[in-house]
């Protein structure tokens, strides 16, 4: 039975989803600071995608300079407000603390990052001037981290820039993907204001760039193209019954929360298929939602899943129960799923083995299926010259991210294959240089 009751208003979805990492007050960030040792050679910042220079940010916090560390923060990282909560620290910056040496608790970096930028946001502090217009234009596709990314870069070295968005709203998955516990819409909205109002790039919404002739257009109008949509909706399984009623991808059950939050309904019993971060995030909001039981079903072993260790702890700790070396078959039910048919698996090797004979039903009345997403192969066939990989990813240079079509450059999910959003923000600022560099030779 699960903890929690199904919440029917804004505070108590609020309170089922409340903050992993709450944003500290400025006593908490003063003594959290005064712990750094701030190490000369300090390993959380080569442990960090961005490269953020960590001490110094935490030892501007720690001299009541609150200003000057957003200012280090985002120097390095665009995202600095939204990595410092759904970054996983635990792994990164705070896993290579030298304190976790000493078993000692490492410092809560991702939560005084959080803090100096907060307070940069809140007061709406001038830290940037964008350069002086050399007269190009570039534009983007995609709202997301990594559009926005190369987007702030961009207008730092004199470029104007025009984002072209999907969707209503800015920010990629970190709006719409990203568990409500770990950041808020506010939040992520907030900071998405900030940096447009800081470096002045234009955002057109509801704007879809698909067809040929779009690309075409764009090719004539703007001097360079930087591609960051992401990657599309929950992959299929091919098995029998996906498409019953109350079977969703993850993907889309994770945005229609986040847009929806408390006016949504899950199952009282709830199978999530797979076994990467997506999936937890799944099967702990569906919890979180009031769900009686979440099974958290993966085909291989506990220790070959995706997902990094503290998020199965995080589902665990809100009730989920791990099910694993099952594979589904088929999703029953008549009309709406009832059920979900397994075979019982053995992986050695990397590969899987189906044990005859072993085949079981689990019921249910909801199916989240959490096996990837897919790469938005339709749409960038429709650009010319542009080349793919073996998994449907865009290939780009290494140092630049320019693309097999010197016009168009790319950073973000749909060139990794699916990444944090510090990937992505990484990334993409290198691709923007990327960009200057080819416009500037040309």
């Amino acid at each position: 039975m699960s903890e929690y009751k199904k919440p029917t208003s804004d505070s108590e979805f609020e309170k089922n989803f409340e903050q992993i990492k709450p944003l500290m007050n400025s006593t908490q960030a003063y003594y959290e600071s005064s712990r750094c040792l701030f190490c000369y050679d300090a390993p959380c910042i080569k442990a960090c995608p961005t490269g953020i220079d960590i001490p110094l940010f935490i030892r501007q916090i720690n001299s009541g300079n609150i200003t000057g560390s957003a200012k280090t923060i985002y120097d390095s990282n665009y995202f600095g407000y939204a990595c410092g909560k759904v970054c996983p620290t635990d792994v990164l910056c705070e896993g290579a603390c030298v304190y976790n040496l000493q078993d000692v608790k490492p410092i809560e970096i991702g939560r005084l990052q959080s803090f100096a930028t907060s307070s940069a946001i809140k007061e709406n502090k001038k830290l940037f001037i964008t350069g002086k217009s050399n007269g190009k234009k570039v534009a983007i596709i995609g709202a997301g981290p990594a559009g926005i990314s190369c987007a702030c870069e961009l207008r730092m070295l004199g470029y104007d820039v025009e984002i072209f968005e999907a969707k209503a709203k800015p920010s990629g998955l970190t709006v719409h993907g990203v568990a409500p516990y770990k950041i808020t819409n506010e939040e992520v909205l907030d900071e998405m204001d900030y940096l447009q109002n800081q470096f002045g790039y234009k955002v057109k919404y509801n704007s879809f760039i698909t067809t040929a002739e779009d690309f075409k257009k764009l090719e004539t109008e703007f001097d360079a193209v930087f591609i960051g949509i992401g990657l599309g909706k929950t992959d299929t399984l091919n098995i029998k019954g996906e498409n019953l009623e109350n079977c969703i991808g993850a993907v889309e059950f994770i945005e229609l929360l986040k847009l929806r939050q408390h006016r949504i309904n899950v199952g009282r019993k709830v199978i999530v298929l797979g076994g990467g971060n997506t999936a937890m995030d799944a099967a702990s909001e569906s919890s979180r939602m009031g769900a009686e039981t979440v099974i958290l079903a993966y085909r291989r072993s506990v220790g070959e899943k995706g997902a990094y260790e503290f998020e199965y702890d995080l589902a665990k700790s809100v009730g989920v129960k791990g099910m694993f070396n099952v594979s589904p078959v088929e999703i029953t039910g008549n009309g709406k799923a009832e059920g979900v048919k397994f075979i019982r698996t053995k992986s050695y090797g990397g590969k899987i083995e189906f044990i005859k004979g072993s085949e079981f039903t689990e019921p249910c009345d909801m199916v989240i299926i959490a096996t990837g997403q897919i790469k938005q192969k339709d749409i960038l066939m429709n650009i010319s010259g542009m080349k793919l990989d073996e998994k449907g990813r865009i290939s780009v240079s290494g140092k630049t991210f320019q693309t097999s079509n010197p016009k168009y450059f790319s950073a973000g999910d749909i060139v990794s294959g699916g990444k944090e959003v510090v990937n992505a923000a990484a990334d993409a600022k290198k691709a923007a240089r990327g960009i200057d560099q080819y416009l500037n030779s040309l």
